[in-house]
This record gives structure tokens, sequence and C-alpha cells, in this order.
């Protein structure tokens, strides 16, 4: 008994540590106080979701946030951002992605590392494919790219980007729209391309931006030299950004995306599709997939809390062949959305976003359901 008094004040300490940690961690995700120390934060969540053709997956993200310069307050914020999930039908997920901002933003360095085994619904190629064509295809594949930006003077940067991508495809059913199409490359291929980008950048974040404008224009080519299956041609993108501040919790945004893909023979998997969490949010990704790609949208964002705000959006876009573009071919898109800043100094958000579009005849309107990171814009 005389180690009673001991393992007492052991207990309350563990205890009030326990309870401590507590607070910690709903000061961490709920508190409305920001951390203006400009200390590096990492935060990891869990993931988990369910479909039929993957059965239960599951996994985790992390958001690792730091300035390159603590204390040079014009630096942009640095991220890498990280997804790796499993399924329970031994199907992955892995993708990382750094954004780093050197000293004085001078130097932007961005990439993306992702491997995919995961299932898909193919559909054909065009702006009007049927739900009644859907093919389940299983895919592996391997991207791997790069992008560096100079600042040539304020608010200017000129850019480099290389990259390798490599695409594996197998018809789980035979006699499909796959089998059936006109898609080129079923089996998959390799792509090598080089590139170069200007930049116009005059946004006041580069996370939750509310004031400024941002325009890049990226031309890449393929020299298909590495093997038979390999693409050969230009891939070519247009970002237009401009953010309105209403108030000092409003904002209005506005978006026009341009893809473009150009050569003799157009692998499907290059094809530019509509549809994603950035991209006409309310449409499957790959629904509609050609050519060309051209949408333009609109959010009015409301931070009404320091960890929370509101988004609602709406767009329209096509995809479609050279030459064919029509207007009357534009798809609606129309959705909103909440907002949870997990580092509320530095803009970074997750959000939820519900999204609505067209509705063809004989089918269910089209809907999606989002979870991301950051900012769709």
């Amino acid at each position: 008994m005389k180690h009673f008094p001991v393992l007492l004040i052991a207990i309350i300490f563990f205890q009030s540590e326990k309870v401590q940690a507590q607070k910690r961690l709903i000061e961490k995700f709920l508190s409305n106080k920001s951390d203006t120390s400009r200390k590096a934060s990492f935060i990891i969540l869990p993931a988990a979701a369910y479909a039929q053709e993957t059965g239960v997956e599951f996994g985790g993200l992390s958001i690792t946030s730091f300035y390159v310069d603590k204390n040079d307050t014009t630096i942009r914020n640095s991220t890498i951002n990280t997804i790796v999930t499993f399924t329970t039908k031994k199907q992955s997920n892995f993708v990382v992605k750094p954004d780093i901002w050197s000293r004085g933003n001078k130097y932007h360095y961005s990439g993306t590392f992702r491997y995919k085994n995961f299932p898909f619904n193919f559909y054909g190629t065009g702006d009007k494919t049927n739900k009644s064509d859907e093919d389940k295809i299983t895919q592996k594949l391997l991207v791997i790219n790069a992008d560096v930006e100079r600042m040539i003077v304020r608010k200017i940067y000129a850019g480099i980007n290389a990259g390798y991508e490599r695409y594996r495809y197998k018809d789980k059913e035979a006699g499909g729209i796959y089998d059936t199409g006109d898609a080129e490359d079923k089996d998959g291929g390799n792509v090598f391309y080089a590139g170069i980008s200007g930049i116009f950048d005059s946004r006041n974040s580069n996370t939750y931006t509310t004031k400024g404008w941002y325009l890049k224009l990226n031309y890449s080519y393929a020299p298909g030299f590495t093997g038979t299956n390999d693409f050969q041609g230009a891939l070519i993108r247009a970002d237009l950004r401009n953010f309105q501040k209403l108030n000092t919790k409003a904002t209005l945004g506005f978006n026009i995306n341009y893809q473009s893909v150009q050569g003799d023979k157009l692998p499907f998997y290059l094809l530019p599709q509509l549809g994603n969490d950035q991209v006409m949010r309310g449409y499957y990704t790959g629904r509609y997939r050609d050519q060309n790609l051209v949408a333009a949208h609109t959010e009015f964002r409301y931070r009404f809390m320091t960890r929370f705000g509101i988004a609602a959006f709406t767009g329209t876009g096509t995809t479609f062949r050279n030459q064919m573009f029509k207007w009357k071919n534009l798809k609606p898109n129309y959705g909103a959305g909440i907002r949870y800043f997990v580092d509320p100094a530095r803009g970074l958000t997750m959000r939820a976003d519900y999204a609505v579009g067209e509705k063809r005849a004989g089918e269910a309107r089209q809907t999606g359901f989002y979870l991301a990171l950051s900012e769709a814009f």
C-alpha cells in the first residue's frame, strides 16, 4: 500500500496529459485561432470509401505545409500533398504532389508522382456518349512530371516542364464498347514530353485566393522516340483565373480552362476528359472525352468563420474535335459545398462539393460528390 500515492500521482499525471492532448487536438482542428508562427505543419487524415468494383477502399491523406524562409513575409506557402489508399480487391492509389516556392517567390517548383491500379468506366469518345454503353476497364498507370518556373519580372514567370506517363489497360468483359469502338491504343502506351510555359500571376495567395489574376499557357511536345506505342504530338493547356474580393468574407472567382491534344494518332487515354473535382464538377471523369476541352466556371466563396466557409458554383463546358466546336453542345454544371480550413492562417482547405450536370434522354441526371484538398481553382 505504500506505493499507492505514487501510483495515484502517476494516474493523475497521465489523465491530465490525456486531457491536455485532447484539448490540443480540438484546438488544432476546431479553434478559431490562427497559427501565425510560420512553423512547418503536418496534418494526416483518414480516408474511406466503397464501390462494388473495388470493395472497401481505405487509407489516408496528408498535408505538409511550410515556408522555405520563415523570415520572408512575402514568400508563398509551400505544400506537399499525399494520398495513399488500398482496396479489399487488391487495388491501390498513390499520389504525391509537391508545390514549392523559393525565397522571394523567385522560383516555383511543382510536380506529380502517381501510381494507380484502379478500375474505371469507359463510355467511348465524344460529347454524346451513352450511360448504357458503360464498360468497366482495369487500368494501371504511372505518371511522373515536374515543372520549374522562374520569375522574369514581377508577376511574370517563364517555365519548363517534362514528364513521363505509362498506361496499361484490359477490358474486364469482352464485347463492350471498349472492344467494338474506335478508341486508339486500347492496350495502353507510353508518353514522354517536354515543354515551355508562360505565367502571369498577381494573386494575393496561392491557396485561398481572394483577389488577383492568374494565366498559364503551356505547350509540350512528345517526340515518341521510345517505342511503337508512344504518342507523338503536342499537348496544349491554358488556364485563366480572376478573383474579386467583394468584402472581408466574400470572394467571386472566374476560371476558363482549355486543353488540347494534337497529333496524327490520338490515344484515348490522352484525350481531355470532362468532369473531375476541379473542371466541370458533376460529371464522371471520362464520361465525355475528345481532342479538345473548353470549360468556364464562376464560384462564389463565403468564409463566415475562421475555420469554415461555403461555396456555390456554376459553369459550362464540352469536348470536341478540331474545328467542330458548337455552342449548342455546351453542357451545364452547378452545385455548392462547404469548406473546412485545416490551416486558417495559410488558407489550406478541405472541401466537400455536390454538383449537378446535364440530363440526357433516358438517363438520370448526372451528379457528383467530391471530397478534395484545396480549392477547385
